[in-house]
Parts: structure tokens; sequence; C-alpha cells
């Protein structure tokens, strides 16, 4: 007797992620999923809009740090286009900082790089299945704030920013002078110069020497331990 197996479709993933590396890992483990694979990538957001109107994917996987648009305004333009939108972020940034905003966005869930492949996998089938991801330490926070009848937004200072002065704030924190930072998200200098004067007046910084200090003690905490 025959016997006849069938087939059934996978369903797809675009990752959407400026590095070489993670974008390899990313395609190895999801295509190691027998449901599951990729089918294609951008390291850009212009790039990725496009791609996920063409493409149609079952769920976008998008980091935040992008070149051009950073992740954050990609997630809110393709949510803001299709409301049903199924959008994972995969970042090296802090939850704490970042979770809620992405969350806000429009994204449906959020895993951190050092997150075991095990948690990548599950809040994939998370999102798939309707719901949503987020870890247990973010959970906890966010019902702390909204217990508070706080915007469990952000904690701190940098909670005054908005997402695109936070994410100049984060590339001054990593060394970048203002001209490549002007460069990497397609902006002129004189904005970006812009978004620093914003930034000392939200955080109450006298000069760019404040501004740099105050930077780097942010980062350095959100990546201590």
């Amino acid at each position: 007797m025959a016997k006849i197996e069938i087939s059934h479709p996978k369903t797809t993933v675009f990752l959407v992620d400026d590095h070489p590396l993670v974008r390899d890992w990313l395609s190895r483990l999801i295509n190691e999923e027998k449901d599951l694979e990729v089918c294609g990538w951008a390291d850009k957001a212009d790039e990725a809009i496009e791609a996920v109107k063409r493409l149609n994917p079952g769920i976008t996987i998008i980091d935040i740090g992008l070149r051009g648009k950073s992740g954050l305004e990609l997630i809110r333009f393709l949510t803001d286009q299709n409301p049903d939108e199924r959008i994972l972020v995969l970042s090296m940034h802090d939850e704490a900082v970042y979770a809620s905003r992405a969350l806000k966005a429009g994204a449906r869930g959020y895993v951190t790089k050092r997150e075991t492949t095990e948690k990548v996998i599950m809040a994939i089938r998370r999102i798939l299945s309707g719901g949503m991801y987020i870890s247990e330490t973010l959970a906890e926070s966010l019902a702390v704030g909204l217990s508070r009848n706080k915007n469990p937004v952000l904690a701190g200072d940098v909670s005054l920013l908005s997402d695109r002065e936070l994410e100049v704030f984060r590339l001054l924190a990593e060394g970048r002078e203002t001209s490549e930072i002007a460069k990497d998200l397609s902006v002129s200098l004189k904005t970006i110069q812009s978004y620093c004067a914003r930034i000392k007046e939200k955080l109450n910084l006298r000069n760019a020497t404040e501004l740099l200090q105050a930077a780097t003690r942010w980062f350095d905490a959100q990546n201590a331990g």
C-alpha cells in the first residue's frame, strides 16, 4: 500500500536586521523548524516596507537599531498600514528602555539577543497563535506602573525623550560623531544638532560635554551585567 504524505505550507518569517551574523543565525534557527521558513531579509527600513508588502510574511522580526528609519518607526509604519501585522522585536537593547516603546508602536513581542534560542522560537509561536510575548520581568514592571496609575513607557529621565531623540542619545553613547549619526539616520547634520539641543533641554544638560557624559552613563547602566 502506498503511503501518501500531505505537505503543509510553512509559515513565512521575514527578517529586518543590519547584522549579517544575526541574520544567518536567525535563518538557521528558524529554518530548522518543520513549520517555519525565512522568506527574505532586509537591512534597511525602506527596503523592509516594500518586501513585507510584497511577501506578506506570517511574522516579521525587527531589530531596533537600523540605518535610516529606526526599528520603532518601521513598526509604527507597518502596523499603521496593517493593524494585524505580526511583529516580534529581537534587539540587543535592554527591554526596560525599549520594549514598552516597541509594544506601543505596535509590536506583539520583545526578545533580547541575549535570550536563549528556545525563547526566540517560543516568542514566534506565541505571536503566531494570536498572543503576545514579553518577559516576566517586563510584565511585572508594566503591572506595577499601571497599578500606580503611571505611564509605563520608561523609567527615569529618558522617558522624556521621543523615540528619535532616544535613538540619537544611544548613538552618542556608542561614540558616534554627530556627522556619523546624520549619515546613519539619513538626515541632515542640522537636524541631529536640533535633536541634541532638545535632549539637553529635556534632561537639563548645559552643554555637549554633559550630554555625552549623561549618554555614556545611561548606556553603561543599561548594559551592566
